[in-house]
Formats: C-alpha cells, sequence, structure tokens
C-alpha cells in the first residue's frame, strides 16, 4: 500500500510541476497578446484552478451516492479482488467497490467553468459593431457540443448502449459546431506539404468532404479514448498527454505567428480558452484513477475528452494536426481491427483486460486462444502479417 501511494505521490508532484511550467509558458506568451486577451487568459487560468479544487472535493463527496445509485465497479487488478489457488479471479467477482462514472463530475465542472468564464471574455466589448459574434458563436456552440457528448456518455453508462447506436451519437453531437463552422464561413480546404506542393500546389479546396472529416474526427476522436481502456488512468492519463500537447502546440503558435494575423492568433487563443480547464478537471481526476483506482471514470468522460479535443481543433482550425496528436490511438485502432470485425476472422473476447500478476502487484500481458487452421482466408492473412512481423 505505502509502494502504490508513491506512486500517486510521484504523479501530484509530476502534475505539479508541469502545471508550474504550463502557466509559467501561458504567461510568457501572454506577453505578445492585447490587453483584453491579457485579462481573459489570466481568468481562465483563475477559473481552472478553481474547477480543479471544485472537481476534486466533488469527486470526494460524491462517490457515495454514485455506489447507491448503482454506478459501481470492483476493480479486477488489484489485490483486494478476491482470487483462487491459482490466481484466477472468483466469480462473482469480490472486491472492494468504488464508484464508476465519475467522469460526470469532471464533465460537469468544466461546463460550468465555461459558463462562468463568458462573461470575462466578452467583458471587455461594448454592443457595437466589434464585438466578436462569431467568437462567442464558436465558443458557445463548443461548449454545447461538449455539452451534449457528456451526457450521451452518461447515457452510455446508465444504459450500457450497444455499438451501432453509440457509433451515430457523436455525429449528431458535433452538428452545432459544425453548423456555426460553416455559417461563419470558415475554410473548407487544407494546406499543402510542401513535398507534395510542386503536384497539388499550396492549397486544395475539399468543400463537403471537409465537413465529413470533421464528422468522421469527432466519432473517432470520441471512441478512441474509450479503445484505450482497462488499465488504471489510461483513459484520463492520454487525454492528459493529449491535451498536454494541444497546450503547447497553441502556445508555440501564438509566439510564432505574427502579430498581424489577427484572425489566425484569435482561433488559438479560443482554443486555449477550452483546453485549459479540461486539462485542470482532468488532472482532478487523474489524481484519483491513477493506480490503484479510487474511482472509475467511465464512458461519460471517454466521450467528453474525445468531443472536447475534436472541439478544440475546430475552433482553432488544426483539425489535421490533431490527427497527429491522436497517432498512438490509431495506430492502436488499426491493430485492433482484426479482434473487433467479424470478416478478419480471428476471435477475441470483448474485454480485452490485461491480466494481473499477484505475485508482483502488475498488471501483464492477457490471451486468448486462435486455431490458425480455422481462421476465414482473410483472418489466416492478417495472422500470418502479425506472426511474421512479431506483431503479436
Amino acid at each position: 500500500a505505502g509502494e502504490d501511494e508513491a506512486s500517486r505521490t510521484a504523479l501530484e508532484g509530476a502534475l505539479g510541476s508541469l502545471a508550474a511550467v504550463g502557466v509559467a509558458a501561458m504567461a510568457a506568451v501572454a506577453r505578445l497578446l492585447p490587453r483584453h486577451v491579457q485579462v481573459s487568459l489570466a481568468a481562465n487560468v483563475g477559473l481552472s484552478a478553481i474547477g480543479f479544487a471544485v472537481a476534486t472535493h466533488t469527486i470526494h463527496l460524491m462517490g457515495p451516492s454514485f455506489v447507491a445509485a448503482g454506478l459501481r465497479g470492483i476493480d479486477l487488478n488489484k489485490r483486494s479482488t478476491k482470487r483462487d489457488v491459482q490466481g484466477e479471479l472468483v466469480r462473482p467477482v469480490e472486491g472492494v467497490v468504488i464508484p464508476e462514472s465519475m467522469g460526470t463530475v469532471s464533465a460537469t465542472v468544466f461546463i460550468l467553468v465555461m459558463a462562468v468564464f463568458i462573461p470575462f471574455a466578452c467583458a471587455v466589448y461594448e454592443k457595437r459593431a466589434n464585438f466578436p459574434h462569431a467568437d462567442l458563436a464558436e465558443y458557445l456552440a463548443a461548449v454545447l457540443t461538449i455539452t451534449f457528448a457528456t451526457f450521451m456518455g452518461f447515457a452510455d453508462d446508465v444504459l450500457d448502449l450497444r455499438w451501432r447506436h453509440k457509433i451515430p451519437l457523436p455525429f449528431l453531437a458535433s452538428l452545432p459546431l459544425l453548423l456555426v463552422y460553416y455559417a461563419n464561413g470558415n475554410e473548407t480546404g487544407v494546406m499543402v506539404p510542401n513535398q507534395l506542393r510542386w503536384l497539388l500546389g499550396d492549397f486544395v479546396e475539399l468543400g463537403a468532404f471537409f465537413y465529413a472529416f470533421l464528422l468522421i474526427l469527432a466519432v473517432f476522436s470520441t471512441h478512441c479514448i474509450n479503445i484505450y481502456a482497462g488499465v488504471n488512468g489510461l483513459e484520463v492519463g492520454q487525454s492528459v498527454v493529449i491535451g498536454s500537447s494541444v497546450l503547447t502546440f497553441n502556445l508555440v503558435q501564438l509566439h510564432r505567428i505574427p502579430v498581424e494575423f489577427v484572425s489566425y492568433r484569435e482561433q488559438h487563443v479560443q482554443s486555449v480558452f477550452i483546453i485549459v480547464p479540461f486539462l485542470a478537471v482532468s488532472c482532478a481526476l487523474l489524481r484519483l484513477n491513477w493506480f490503484p483506482s479510487r474511482v472509475f471514470v467511465g464512458d461519460t468522460y471517454c466521450y467528453f475528452a474525445g468531443m472536447t479535443f475534436a472541439a478544440v481543433s475546430i475552433v482553432g482550425h488544426f483539425s489535421k494536426t490533431m490527427i497527429l496528436f491522436m497517432l498512438p490511438q490509431w495506430i492502436n485502432f488499426l491493430y485492433s481491427c482484426p479482434q473487433l470485425f467479424r470478416p478478419l476472422g480471428i476471435p477475441n473476447p470483448r474485454h480485452r483486460m490485461p491480466a494481473f500478476d499477484t505475485e508482483r502487484g502488475f498488471v501483464k500481458n492477457s490471451y486468448t486462444e486462435v486455431r490458425p487452421a480455422e481462421l476465414r482466408p482473410l483472418g489466416a492473412l492478417v495472422f500470418w502479417t502479425l506472426k511474421t512481423f512479431r506483431l503479436a
């Protein structure tokens, strides 16, 4: 138990150090921003700190209520979970009950912080021609989209929706933001990499295909966080890493983009206003979801985090860069395809949990038995590829 708490203490120290570095970086970049943006950024950071404290306190406070409501689970990868002499789990599972779907608390605090921040973002403007109606509309649409996704995630936690229902839900949740993006007349093209400009030119207009790409990005972002699961702290941990990458990218862009390109700089400022509170509430949840977990995040957090990443990339106009930030999730998705899609013909349990080493207290590989001779032709090809290149 002492070693486990030492791990949590080390995590808290690392999160504190990263937060200090992040605040220092934002302070340095803020010197290049207009005065009213500096005030808004300071208010955003202050509200995020309050959100961190409120989320931490509320998760502790609401845990018993979630357990009483039936939103609870047993961590299979704990020493306290009952096993037989061979180390196999005893069915039905017996162990310490911990609250589940606590990502609902973090998401709710985030939404409230975003609502309280609106006056600070717009108070400097008067009802004149210079009021940023387009920016405010995108901001509100992003919050609305994230709220829809959070509600859908909570419905999934409570009702245990089937995948045929889960997949189209992010399409519906992202529509408000995409409609505002369209109404504001934003670009629907992409810049071509330098290596291909001799062939395609500097810019390629995609039109309706760009909106289709954004819809697919919203769906993938929402579900890719849920694919990486089964290990304490993994869902929230990867989200904190991606969110930190997004914040770093925005700050770098604000530093390097010349001040005369006002619209481009405002896009990244809008993205910062959303990602900083997200990181605050996520770090509050990560502290308690770290091994050994005291809470489970649930599908609510996966929907919430994934849609937040889609929203900040759309508001900040860096949807292509977001794909790079999610490269590990893309690789994991492709690696999981033989297990997820039946036509590939490789049988595998639906929930692929890691095994638990009772002697050392670590998780390790879990296995499933496959008879290569019984696989379908496509499944046999995938199996041969995985075996030949030592990918499994």
